[in-house]
């Protein structure tokens, strides 16, 4: 928002304040002053009188003149095209100072030369606000003009200074005029003297003029008819406010269009009476044709666009720009203006697809206040009638209904200082609300205020609690020291249980991945160990970053696709990531392996990456936590989503399911490709055992072998688990390892039996075992086994 200190001082007095005073004040209240300006710059400038121009002796570009500036004439070497005797310029007599450095006196190819003729842009005028003959060449003042006038630029409106304030997205009221004074004068605490233009747009004689609106994209519209007025130059003070603010003054009326939109908000458009001799104008959409705008390119209208038409033709690209055929021209005689309030979703899209960013389109997509068009009609109709000799005035036709009602909001002063952490009196609150227009009113304890129609982004007791403290500054905070707690310097238990197993995974050769948290639904859908439902993002950048992963499998195979497709045979990777549901959060920890994971060719060993070797770093990782083997279980899973329905299992501990381990389902790839998911945060909050040290016995140890038949329905583990539980002899375990070598299923045994082969290790830490207490312990190992599983030895 670029509002002028000239502007300013029309609405409230502001001349003691430095412009920096000013933009510190501002910025306090919660609107950034992101740069100040002045229109032009220099100091010991004059209007001067050529009195004579001729060319330069030595140079074919070059003139000298003599220039009378009120005292005796000076001799001045110029290289401006433009310039000639008679003219009234801007001297800049030695000494001065503008923007590209000071002014000397000296000599330009053996000529005196006292001082410079100047263009504008020489003063600091940005070329934006000038002509294309301004930028060219001297500024050739008026003839009227004083010479000797020591103030050239505020003879010309230049001696401005320019706020640029950055605006919040939620105070776009801010981006007219009025409202900015209004809210300037509620900061400073000074009063405010707004234009009076209420009800100037209420006269006017019967009019057969017809507007309507056939689309809910336009819930209001106002036409109104001018038959007669005049066109001319606009006024100095409408022509200066223009240029501070970056537009270019074209005649009388369409200044005022532009000056209205710039003081109250609202766009609106005029249109040459006699390009609408039938004054009907109707809001539409549904059009899909090329059209030629007000700029004269042409634009491909698509059916969601809102169109103003006549008689079924369009006139106007609402709410962004007018037409060629309608423009205010030299010789127009009459006008017909719109005023109307358009979606600003709509207005928005049509405005980026065309790639057509007005004036009028950036207001509209930043939101209007609801009585801005009435309010724009009446100032429009003032101006016209003041500037433009408006006459023959016809009544207002509107289309639509205005539906805005004031919000009253009601809260106490407790609850203000409450919230704001504040013990402010209630005369200082009732103050700043009276400032902003607020009509606060009080019973007991309680405000109420009225929110007026322009402040559309207040919502309710928090608003009203941030305008208090805003005004009355945040310094007036009380300062208070922040708790501090004493902490000791070490890492938590999920730290210290992330950073050993990504030690451990490291030191088996996986390479650890960074995957994206934001997954496709596909992968949203191909998610294992899930918490809860997943959440969505309400704004998704892309199809592929839709949604907040619950599982990091899906993530981690597609990095293993990557590394696959680029000839990598052996692949072990994993990652250890939060994974976030609408109920939950936890960490969890993935691997997948393919291939080797451990080859030697040098000893001509390898360890092959296949269910079994995942299963043993799942319980090596398990057993670093001081969860024992005995603990783990693993149960057959049917999994039909990413895993194998046959080769799967869910890892269990006690009651707890923590994890996922298995072969990718054969539809998913040809290759034997081994995965895992793990909740980490449900393995944290299990008991453990501690870890500790255990010296290597120094007794032998001793392998018994047996061969038992059973049901095939009998898992292994339970036999293992059994055997283990049997292994004490005089209070001490002496069963310290149970393998599995061999199954047999086939012709010597039942169908639906199998012969199970365990390998058992003996071995004490006090003594060496003798022949009669392995055999002890082996037969209470057979009887339970026997009991428990219905499993016997193979004869």
């Amino acid at each position: 928002m670029r509002i002028s200190r000239k502007w300013l001082n029309q609405y409230l007095d502001i001349s003691d304040l430095s412009l920096d005073e000013l933009a510190r004040r501002i910025t306090d209240a919660g609107f950034e002053v992101e740069g100040t300006e002045r229109l032009g710059q220099g100091t010991n400038l004059v209007i001067g009188k050529v009195l004579t121009c001729e060319p330069h002796p030595d140079s074919d570009h070059l003139h000298v003149t003599t220039v009378d500036t009120g005292d005796e004439p000076l001799t001045i070497v110029c290289g401006a095209p433009n310039v000639a005797a008679g003219q009234k310029v801007i001297v800049a007599q030695p000494g001065a100072k503008l923007p590209g450095g000071e002014i000397k006196a000296g000599k330009i190819r053996g000529v005196e030369s006292n001082g410079m003729i100047c263009a504008l842009f020489e003063l600091g005028v940005d070329k934006h606000l000038l002509r294309q003959d301004q930028i060219d060449g001297i500024e050739i003042l008026p003839e009227e003009a004083p010479v000797g006038c020591e103030d050239p630029l505020g003879y010309l409106g230049y001696q401005d200074e320019i706020l640029d304030i950055g605006l919040t997205p939620n105070r776009s009221d801010c981006l007219a005029a009025f409202n900015m004074a209004a809210e300037i004068g509620a900061i400073l605490n000074r009063s405010v003297q707004l234009p009076d233009f209420k009800g100037a747009a209420d006269e006017g004689k019967e009019t057969a003029a017809v507007c309507r609106t056939e689309t809910p994209g336009c819930p209001l519209f106002l036409e109104k008819v001018i038959e007669s007025v005049k066109i001319g130059p606009s006024p100095r003070w409408m022509q200066e406010l223009l240029r501070a603010s970056g537009v270019h003054s074209i005649n009388n009326v369409v200044d005022i269009s532009n000056i209205v939109m710039l003081e109250t908000g609202q766009p609106m458009h005029f249109y040459d009476i006699d390009a609408i001799p039938d004054h009907e104008i109707t809001v539409r959409d549904g059009f899909s044709e090329a059209y030629t705008a007000l700029d004269g390119v042409t634009y491909q209208l698509e059916p969601e666009d809102l169109v103003i038409t006549n008689q079924g033709k369009p006139i106007g690209i609402a709410g962004i720009m007018g037409g060629e055929d309608s423009k205010i021209l030299d010789t127009t005689r009459g006008l017909i203006i719109e005023c109307a309030l358009f979606d600003h979703v709509r207005i928005r899209n049509t405005a980026r697809r065309l790639n057509l960013n007005t004036e009028a389109s950036q207001r509209y997509q930043k939101g209007i206040e609801p009585l801005a068009a009435q309010k724009a009609m009446d100032r429009a109709v003032q101006l016209l009638k003041e500037y433009a000799d408006a006459k023959d005035i016809e009544a207002t036709v509107t289309a639509g209904v205005q539906s805005w009602q004031p919000r009253i909001i009601s809260c106490t002063l407790e609850e203000i200082n409450h919230r704001l952490g504040t013990d402010f009196k209630k005369e200082e609150v009732l103050d700043v609300l009276t400032r902003l227009q607020f009509a606060p009113e009080t019973e007991g304890s309680r405000i109420t205020v009225t929110i007026p129609s322009w402040r559309t982004d207040m919502e309710g007791i928090a608003d009203v609690s941030e305008e208090v403290i805003r005004l009355l500054g945040y310094d007036r905070l009380p300062s208070t020291l922040p708790e501090m707690p004493m902490t000791e310097g070490k890492l938590d238990p999920m730290q210290r249980f992330t950073r050993m197993t990504r030690t451990m995974f490291s030191e088996l050769g996986f390479q650890e991945a960074l995957t994206y948290t934001l997954v496709s639904t596909e992968k949203k859908n191909d998610g294992v160990m899930s918490d809860g439902e997943s959440i969505e993002l309400a704004s998704a950048l892309s199809e592929q970053r839709r949604w907040i992963r619950t599982s990091i499998l899906p993530s981690l195979l597609e990095a293993a696709a990557y590394n696959r497709s680029r000839k990598a045979k052996d692949i072990a990777v994993f990652e250890i990531s939060d994974v976030e549901s609408r109920d939950n959060r936890s960490r969890h920890l993935a691997f997948v392996i393919e291939g080797k994971l451990q080859d030697s060719e040098w000893t001509h060993t390898s360890l092959p990456a296949d269910f079994y070797t995942a299963k043993g770093i799942v319980e090596s990782w398990l057993a670093r936590q001081g969860i024992d083997s005995a603990r783990i279980r693993f149960e057959k899973s049917t999994d039909g989503g990413l895993f194998h329905p046959a080769r799967t299992a869910k890892i269990r501990i006690g009651r707890d399911i923590i994890g996922i381990l298995g072969e990718i389902h054969p539809s998913r790839g040809k290759e034997r490709t081994v995965m895992a998911e793990i909740n980490m945060t449900a393995v944290l909050g299990l008991k453990k055992s501690k870890v500790r040290f255990k010296p290597v016995s120094k007794y032998p140890s001793v392998d018994r072998d047996i061969a038992l038949v059973l049901k095939r329905s009998v898992p292994a583990g339970h036999l293992i688990e059994t055997v283990l539980r049997q292994g004490r002899l005089d209070k001490e375990t002496v069963i310290r390892d149970v393998q599995v070598f061999d199954v047999y299923e086939g012709d010597r045994v039942a169908a639906d039996e199998k012969s199970l082969a365990l390998r058992i290790v003996f071995q004490s830490d006090k003594k060496t075992l003798t022949e009669e207490e392995i055999s002890s312990v082996m037969t209470k190992v057979l009887a339970d086994l026997e009991k428990k599983h219905d499993a016997r030895l193979r004869g």
